[in-house]
């Protein structure tokens, strides 16, 4: 895929789409970038957008696009919105880069990938978790596995939501699941061809929806990849990355989802300092910009750009389809929806 760059000596002008927790933390990445100038925020409710940052506010992407002709969208609505605002944003020649999932449905993902080749402009979804140090460092060591057999993660927290997550059927895979799928793609380069997911709600639960799966994927290269997990499990919870298990030709590397790595066979990898961590900016957001603006300003396609995101959707769409169906579901490939 190409898109176009924006070779201009000056600052990229971005702008947000959604004023919601993310959209906030969004903005103090823009603010804080030396290459990046916020010029635009849009949300239904323009009131939403905090008076103190001196952005100006919209009440339409269409109409914010069209008054400030930004370099670039950041995509921080609901995931339900994600279509409608990332088009409005390419079928305005500017490029998006949009909170996970990419889409409701992976037909939808795939018309937005389109949509960005059409206009020559660049679509990538901010996976943050890719660059944490810890899965960068547990990627590196299960390189040194050899060919992988199995690869498994836990996901287990007792998640009081908010309201959008309540409201959907199975908020686990429609949610969260993106970046456990995602990170699987990450450490074992591998994709998916299918999957058997089971989803369903323990009678404890505090959701109405079905908060809890199981999943078994078959993926290129013969490995295995399971997922378990649950937002309603009380006591002993995992990191927010999961815990890990990889099994090669070679020995066995596990990861708690933080600092720690063990392995067997290999040799773990020490954890390189993030600099851009510090307790008030969003974990891995700041690495997610850093490539975006770079393959702005480059062409070098970054990770999480549309094409390769859609295996990542393609992952929980055909998980969903799978726990509805009760049956083994194959994962579609883009260009074949």
């Amino acid at each position: 895929m190409t898109f176009d760059t924006v070779t201009e000596d000056r600052p990229l002008r971005a702008v947000i789409a959604g004023a919601g927790f993310i959209g906030r933390q969004w903005a103090t990445e823009l603010l804080l970038h030396p290459d990046v100038s916020l010029v635009g925020w849009a949300d239904i409710n323009p009131s939403k957008v905090p008076a103190g940052r001196g952005v100006p506010a919209f009440g339409s992407v269409a109409e914010m696009v069209e008054a400030v002709r930004p370099d670039f969208l950041v995509n921080g609505t609901v995931p339900a919105a994600h279509h409608e605002v990332t088009l409005a944003a390419l079928e305005r020649g500017v490029s998006v880069l949009s909170e996970k999932p990419m889409a409701v449905t992976f037909e939808e993902g795939a018309d937005m990938v389109a949509a960005a080749d059409r206009a020559r402009r660049l679509f990538m979804v901010s996976q943050n978790r890719r660059y944490l140090p810890g899965l960068v460092a547990y990627r590196r060591t299960v390189a040194e596995l050899g060919q992988l057999a199995i690869l498994t993660s836990e996901f287990y927290i007792p998640y009081k939501s908010v309201k959008f997550l309540e409201d959907l059927p199975h908020p686990l895979i429609q949610d969260m699941a993106i970046h456990l799928f995602d990170a699987a793609r990450a450490i074992s380069g591998a994709d998916p061809l299918s999957v058997y997911c089971e989803s369903f709600r323990p009678a404890a639960s505090w959701y109405t929806g079905a908060c809890s799966a199981t999943a078994i994927f078959e993926m290129t290269g013969g490995l295995r990849y399971v997922f378990s997990g649950s937002w309603s499990a009380p006591g002993l919870q995992t990191s927010w990355t999961g815990s890990w298990r990889a099994i090669g030709a070679r020995g066995t590397a596990v990861w708690d989802g933080g600092s720690v790595i063990g392995a067997e066979g290999v040799t773990p990898v020490e954890l390189e300092p993030d600099p851009h961590q510090a307790r008030d900016r969003f974990p891995g957001l700041a690495w997610a910009l850093e490539e975006f603006v770079g393959a702005l300003r480059t062409g070098r396609p970054p990770q999480g750009e549309g094409h390769d995101n859609l295996a990542s959707l393609a992952m929980v769409t055909s998980a969903l389809e799978s726990a509805l169906r009760g049956e083994r579901i194959k994962c579609p490939l883009y260009g074949a929806t």
